[in-house]
């Protein structure tokens, strides 16, 4: 540990006495609090916003942590003391109700059950806490709302604020930023961008007095390793002497040399030889598997570089003591079938301590389930993975087993992990080595290649701080893997954070009704999104002025004395494309042709005719004038897009305003003021992609006839969105009576509100999907599990994902609904809400 220099230990000193409470905060902390840290916290401590952008894993939630620190500790002024108010509240919000409920029982820890509530949209606990975890879209629901539990809201934390570029979610964080009310002091935590500073003066802009800090630094080093056959290279040579980080050599070599066979290769011999010994480095020794390396030797019969199974690289890197790991397989198919392989060799990784410390904490977790359930969700073979320390991370798994997974993961007791990329969304499971087995996924169209920002926030799960001296990501050599492109992944960490805002119905009704219609455009240029388009449109605006004074150059070095130059050049461009014109078009009719030579006729006489023709330096001039039209054109198109840029988002507005207006949600004076009419006034609680629909569904009543069962399924069919492959339940497969001309209205009146949107220049939705149908009726007339997965062909982790969306709009329909027709929304509710769904809500 480096001894801090007199002068430091001064510095710090008084950093302690300006402020105490970031002083005593860090005192607490299990490690030494980094620069960034402190300047977050020092910035909270000020009474000012933060924006912090970390690498993955760098610590950047502490300066969240402090915030609700602040709400909970901070001492009350006399200004503040003299009234009546309520207590300091805090909000941490997250993208994912897997990181809220992480987070949610991380703070149950530190403050106790009592003051940390949680809401999900599905799960409501303690929700009148001072501290309370949820959801984004929660927040942004409560703000329109105007909830009473906003009162005395002093922090806002939004942590992975940079899902804003998110192009289906992205809008509520902007939303929230820009409604919060302007004495909440935001807390932003975003991974590494590279526009950060401007993110952060749009921030400044709305929020006020806002202080960026960004770190590029990893408070555990990364080290990259590419995986040959059974040989771990580095993938950089940072031999001494090299100033900055270059490509190994020997991998380019093995590259050149397809056919190279590593069987003299030393090292391999010495891992084999040293494994066999029981040997193999200390945990957190620091040290690198490998270090440079003999070159591939070419055999006589040449073969490909055959990939190692996936027990022989877990085997590989226990023995080098690299677990725990992560490998990331983007596939969730994948994922379960790379555990069945690691089951079926027989590699054990757990002690017979931790095998049972595993079947005790599993056995706790679980005791819930039915015990005929536990058999359809294949909970025993499950279980004796976990055992054996290995297990799958994906979203069709029950979230219940993720979150299981995840804690014996975070213990030390699952070894090796197997996941999707959704692990890497900010869940807490840091790992000592993350595995890509490649560097493609498909993106439901095609096989695409990881960005380097997927590649820093997979690959920054490696390193777990305070036991890791170092982590590694092992890249897994492929046929066509270059190098070159793996080191330019690795080296740019940044990637930039762009808004995906768009007004919707929802937003615009809630809009107008608390600013009105002016006031809600105002609002709306404020977003980030228009400032990105404006600051765009600030250097195109500074392109077109230099280009201006370039054009009054070219029109002054075409003046003729003779007469208007720029008029006779006009005649000559206009003459030369219809001769060009003409050349082209052979083909065309005989009375076109007639017609166009008439009027190259006439363009000649008026060129010949006209004063500056017989100027002597006509040609002279005219070469000015050829590029002063050119310029002009790109001057002109410039322009265009200049206006097609200015106010894009409140352009959007109004067309939605429109839609509403010919709905009659909204009704608009000829003065332009506009105000909800009572469907408008209903539709400010429904949310969602398809709030129209559903309002427009309520108002028509073509629902108010359906039983439970059948409304649970016609929620289901507007939330679900099916696979890109995948086929609509047939008409026989669907539930009969009422629901089936339900269902026909509301398909109709989907096919009437897109052609209206059409019409509006509008996106519109996708069509009512009807591909869970059958299984969610099933499931709510209580069917079995088995029988219901089995018609909803899907994995029980998707199946209660889709059930706990269906609840979250009978939950809004119970409230906005009619009588009778809410009556129904919370009977239907209560019929999704059992068993697994009911248990996975908790």
């Amino acid at each position: 540990m480096t001894v801090p220099s007199p002068a430091e230990r001064y510095a710090r000193a008084e950093q302690s006495r300006s402020h105490p409470l970031t002083a005593a905060f860090a005192a607490a902390q299990r490690f030494e609090l980094d620069d960034f840290q402190i300047a977050g916290c020092h910035a909270l401590e000020d009474g000012r916003s933060v924006l912090v952008a970390a690498p993955t894993g760098a610590g950047k939630t502490i300066v969240g942590e402090f915030a609700i620190h602040l709400a909970m500790n901070a001492p009350r002024d006399a200004d503040r003391d003299a009234t009546p108010r309520h207590p300091d509240k805090a909000f941490y919000t997250t993208p994912i109700k897997a990181l809220s409920n992480q987070k949610f029982r991380e703070l149950q820890e530190v403050y106790g059950a009592d003051q940390v509530g949680l809401l999900t949209g599905d799960t409501n606990i303690n929700g009148s806490a001072r501290i309370v975890v949820m959801t984004t879209e929660v927040l942004r629901n409560m703000l329109y709302a105007d909830s009473a539990a906003l009162r005395g809201l002093r922090y806002v934390v939004m942590d992975e604020v940079h899902y804003l570029a998110d192009r289906f979610r992205g809008a509520v964080w902007e939303e929230i930023i820009i409604h919060l009310p302007p004495a909440v002091r935001l807390v932003s935590l975003s991974a590494t961008v590279s526009n950060a500073e401007e993110f952060g003066d749009w921030l400044d802009t709305v929020r006020g007095d806002t202080e960026v800090i960004v770190s590029e630094v990893r408070p555990v080093p990364l080290e990259q390793h590419v995986l040959v056959r059974g040989d771990l290279l580095p993938l950089f040579d940072d031999r001494a002497g090299v100033a900055t980080a270059q490509v190994n050599q020997e991998l380019m070599r093995i590259r050149s040399f397809k056919g190279a066979t590593f069987e003299n290769n030393r090292r391999v011999q010495a891992l084999r030889s040293d494994a066999g010994r029981g040997g193999g480095r200390q945990q957190g020794s620091g040290r690198r598997p490998h270090k440079g390396g003999q070159r591939p030797v070419r055999s006589a019969n040449v073969q490909r570089i055959e990939r190692l199974d996936r027990p022989e690289v877990v085997t590989l890197l226990q023995r080098a003591n690299l677990l725990p790991a992560i490998f990331f397989i983007f596939s969730r198919v994948g994922c379960d079938a790379a555990v069945q392989q690691v089951r079926r060799s027989g590699v054990r990784l757990t002690t017979p301590q931790e095998r049972a410390e595993i079947r005790a904490l599993v056995t706790e977790r679980t005791q819930a389930l039915r015990d005929e359930d536990l058999a359809v969700l294949g909970y025993y073979e499950w279980l004796d993975n976990l055992e054996r320390g290995v297990a799958s991370h994906h979203a069709g798994l029950l979230p219940a087993f993720k979150e299981v997974v995840e804690d014996l993961f975070k213990r030390k007791l699952v070894k090796v992990v197997f996941a999707t990329e959704t692990l890497a969304l900010g869940i807490n499971m840091p790992a000592r080595t993350v595995v890509l087995e490649k560097l493609e996924k498909f993106n439901g169209e095609a096989r695409v290649a990881i960005t380097s920002g997927e590649y820093t926030q997979l690959t920054g799960r490696a390193g777990r701080r305070g036991i890791d001296v170092e982590g590694h990501a092992v890249i897994q050599w492929t046929e066509g893997v270059d190098p070159q492109q793996v080191a330019a992944l690795a080296s740019r960490r940044t990637y930039p954070l762009n808004s995906s805002f768009r007004p919707t119905y929802n937003m615009a009704v809630n809009l107008i009704d608390q600013f009105g219609r002016s006031r809600a455009r105002e609002i709306l240029e404020s977003s980030f999104a228009q400032f990105q388009a404006d600051r765009a449109v600030v250097g195109l605006a500074r392109q077109v002025k230099e280009q201006e004074v370039s054009l009054a150059g070219y029109a002054k070095a075409m003046t003729c004395d003779r007469g208007d130059f720029a008029e006779y050049s006009g005649i000559r461009r206009e003459l030369s494309d219809l001769e060009r014109q003409n050349r082209k078009d052979a083909g065309a009719s005989r009375s076109t042709r007639d017609a166009r030579q008439k009027q190259i006729a006439r363009l000649r006489t008026r060129m010949l005719r006209h004063a500056c023709h017989g100027c002597p330096d006509r040609e002279d001039h005219a070469r000015w004038a050829e590029r002063y039209w050119k310029l002009k054109r790109t001057v002109d198109k410039t322009r265009r897009e200049i206006d097609s840029r200015t106010g894009t988002v409140a352009r959007i507005f109004d067309r939605v305003v429109d839609v509403l207006r010919d709905l009659d949600y909204v009704s608009v004076s000829p003065d332009g003021r506009a105000e909800l009419t009572t469907a408008g006034r209903t539709m400010k609680r429904i949310y969602g992609d398809r709030d129209l629909l559903v309002s427009e569904s309520l108002r028509t009543g073509i629902w108010n006839d359906l039983d439970a069962p059948s409304l649970a399924t016609l929620a289901c069919c507007l939330v679900y969105e099916p696979r890109r492959d995948e086929a609509g339940v047939g008409e026989r497969g669907l539930p009969r009576g009422a629901f089936r001309g339900a269902l026909s209205a509301t398909e109709a009146l989907w096919q009437r509100l897109d052609d209206l949107e059409q019409e509006h220049r509008l996106p519109g939705t996708e069509a009512v999907s009807t591909g869970l149908a059958q299984a969610m009726y099933s499931w709510a007339r209580g069917l079995p599990l088995d029988r219901v997965l089995i018609e909803a062909d899907m994995a029980a982790g998707d199946f209660v994902r889709w059930s706990k969306q269906t609840i979250d709009l009978l939950d809004q329909l119970s409230i906005v609904a009619d009588a009778s027709l809410s009556a129904t929304a919370r009977t239907a509710l209560d019929a999704v809400r059992r068993g697994i769904v009911a248990y996975s809500s908790v």
